[in-house]
């Protein structure tokens, strides 16, 4: 049995398997309702899992972007770590942990994504600032495109599509496609989000590109919108979307069940990017996202692209 320091000592009683995914799904459904929503069209054990892994994955960023970030330390996220190692073990730390336990057993998946995605948190401890599309893209990477892989776990591979003759001598699984729609996913985040992060003075936007286009980090927190910006903001646009097509190929190798789901969740939140454009790019005064009706205009389209493509 893995030995924990004194810190890590498991909560004693700990939740039950169903108290622990109950937790789990009302954390999903308050923190992240696009996300929560393309879920709901999940078998119930694969929806469970994937609210049991989103909920670690928020815990990770709360580390560093929640209330008590002010007091994390590299120490703080090597407590983390081995905790996530327990985790692994079978042995559950706390409440949340003993869904994921559960999951672990139900779909076994690699420790190394979740080891990645602290990694990037250890990232935003140092860092509020990428020069290059490069030096973000690893962040990117890291705290978003390891969910894919993660999820990937869950929703499984069509045993007919990795039949079939011209997957015989190689097994397909759409691992690049998985972490290119969590890439997406990030950066349909940061241009979301420019002027909430430039109130904590991060700026995620690639230094290059402002420079490219000539707009400075003075202009960014002032919140100068101009021609400048406009054209700015739709090269990052442009970058998410190719993103977003590079992860629609993998789709059909999945399980028929989880087609529908990660259409809808891909289709949901690039939507984002089309109410950046109609508020005129304008993030530092408005938060885009998706109303309700406008996502049930979405599952349709989604369950149709779900059949044919």
């Amino acid at each position: 049995m893995l030995q924990l320091p004194k810190k890590l000592q498991p909560k004693q009683p700990l939740a039950s398997p169903e108290e622990s995914y109950e937790y789990c799904r009302q954390v999903t459904a308050k923190y992240s309702k696009t996300f929560y929503l393309g879920t709901l069209l999940m078998p119930k054990e694969k929806r469970s899992a994937i609210w049991a892994i989103y909920v670690w994955c928020r815990r990770t960023d709360e580390l560093v972007d929640g209330p008590q970030a002010k007091l994390t330390t590299p120490e703080t996220l090597d407590l983390w770590e081995q905790q996530l190692e327990s985790v692994f073990a079978g042995q559950p730390i706390d409440d949340p942990d003993v869904a994921l336990v559960d999951t672990l057993q139900r779909f076994p998946m690699d420790i190394q994504p979740f080891r990645d995605m602290i990694a990037g948190q250890r990232m935003d401890l140092y860092r509020n600032r990428y020069e290059t599309f490069e030096e973000l893209n690893l962040y990117c990477y890291r705290v978003a495109g390891t969910v894919g892989l993660m999820s990937s776990a869950v929703l499984g591979i069509d045993e007919t599509y990795l039949n079939a003759p011209w997957y015989h001598h190689s097994v397909y699984i759409p691992e690049e496609e998985a972490v290119a729609l969590g890439i997406a996913n990030q950066l349909t985040n940061i241009l979301r989000d420019v002027g909430e992060d430039r109130s904590r003075n991060r700026i995620y936007l690639p230094l290059e590109d402002l420079a490219r286009f000539n707009y400075t980090e003075e202009d960014l927190f002032n919140g100068v919108i101009d021609d400048r910006w406009y054209n700015l903001m739709q090269f990052q646009i442009d970058r998410a979307r190719q993103y977003y097509e590079d992860a629609e190929r993998g789709i059909k190798a999945l399980n028929p069940d989880g087609r529908w789901p990660v259409w809808s969740a891909l289709m949901l939140y690039q939507g984002i990017l089309d109410v950046i454009i109609k508020n005129n790019y304008d993030v530092f005064n408005r938060r885009a996202f998706v109303p309700t009706p406008n996502k049930m205009l979405y599952l349709p389209v989604a369950w149709l692209r779900a059949q044919v493509l």
